[in-house]
């Protein structure tokens, strides 16, 4: 029989002790601190409406019955969908009738939704649901007061927007969303930095931004590159919040390329804002150039991603949060010194 010494006990007790620690440190490295505990979180499950369904079931024949339909089923947002979204009259105008049939008629947008029709299953839309749920439950979680959305409006828009936000419901263009070689957007001559983002995996995060960019509007009147790159430095942290698990590349619309020169150079793309104190910037010219969608910042480099000054506020507020442990998000988006934010962010890549 082997019997232990109460010093071999004593020192066996210090290494498990030790090995808990060492376990719940690795634990801890690997956490992600914006993936929140939404459990005690009540919230009804978003409600999809299918405006783009119930929109192409109309014909010259059953016109007055499905209209009457669509009025009393989307209310207001009907008659403001037909005339902000699709360019028509309105429910109103003596037009009416043969420019909606026109519009569900017209060649290539018909084509458009057919296509709509191969792509995007029910099951799709069952899943779409149960995450953009849990997003706004994130939102709750960090913005307790603020009100969300209730439902999600699918529709066709002609190709004139991707995504809104209006009486509490999410707005989806589908028909942006066809994937990057659809016919359609050459058919537009769409650039191919814009058409690379939309597909399917696109749709959550551009959702989830238009509706941040509609709670918290940058109306700061001092218009300086600082406040664009911080603004926007917070808005992509909120989005990042909303979608913790959800790649980087995604949640800016980058490819991995992209991502990987930004993460290569973030130091010399860092030394480039603060040489000749650039974030201070007030020429337009300027700040369209360092903040604007394109294929790339030729300020900086043909290499270089468009939108880096946000890429950079990004980073900013990443390190503003990482110092400042005590502020919450609340916090974080109800500060409008940008000047604190980068002072407190001690970011030195």
């Amino acid at each position: 029989m082997i019997i232990f010494t109460n010093q071999y006990k004593n020192k066996m007790k210090y290494f498990f002790i030790i090995y808990l620690v060492i376990i719940s440190l690795l634990f801890s490295c690997n956490h992600n601190h914006l993936d929140v505990d939404i459990s005690d979180i009540n919230l009804e499950p978003l409600k999809v409406m299918r405006l783009d369904e119930d929109l192409f079931s109309i014909n010259y024949e059953n016109f007055d019955l499905k209209s009457k339909y669509l009025d009393e089923k989307y209310g207001q947002f009907y008659n403001r969908f037909l005339i902000n979204s699709i360019h028509l009259n309105g429910i109103e105008d003596s037009l009416y009738k043969p420019q909606v049939l026109s519009f569900v008629n017209d060649k290539d947008i018909n084509e458009a939704n057919k296509y709509i029709k191969k792509i995007y299953s029910d099951a799709y839309f069952d899943e779409l649901t149960q995450n953009t749920t849990e997003c706004v439950k994130r939102f709750k979680y960090h913005f307790p007061k603020k009100p969300t959305p209730k439902n999600i409006i699918t529709c066709v828009t002609g190709w004139n927007y991707s995504m809104a936000y209006s009486d509490n419901s999410l707005i989806i263009g589908l028909d942006m969303y066809l994937g990057d070689t659809a016919k359609f957007y050459r058919m537009l001559n769409l650039p191919k930095y814009q058409t690379k983002n939309f597909t399917k995996d696109h749709i959550l995060p551009d959702m989830m931004r238009a509706w941040l960019l509609t709670e918290f509007d940058n109306s700061e009147p001092i218009n300086t590159l600082i406040n664009h790159t911080i603004f926007y430095g917070k808005l992509y942290y909120a989005l990042n919040a909303l979608l913790p698990n959800t790649a980087d590349s995604l949640i800016f619309s980058y490819s991995e390329k992209q991502i990987k020169y930004c993460t290569k150079y973030e130091k010399q793309l860092w030394g480039y804002f603060a040489e000749k104190n650039r974030l201070y910037e007030n020429d337009l010219k300027i700040l369209r150039e360092l903040t604007s969608d394109g294929p790339f910042t030729g300020a900086i480099s043909k290499d270089c991603p468009p939108r880096i000054a946000m890429w950079v506020g990004w980073q900013i507020v990443k390190s503003y949060m990482k110092n400042n442990k005590l502020v919450t998000l609340s916090d974080l988006m109800n500060e409008t010194d940008a000047q604190k934010i980068l002072s407190k962010s001690k970011y030195r890549p």
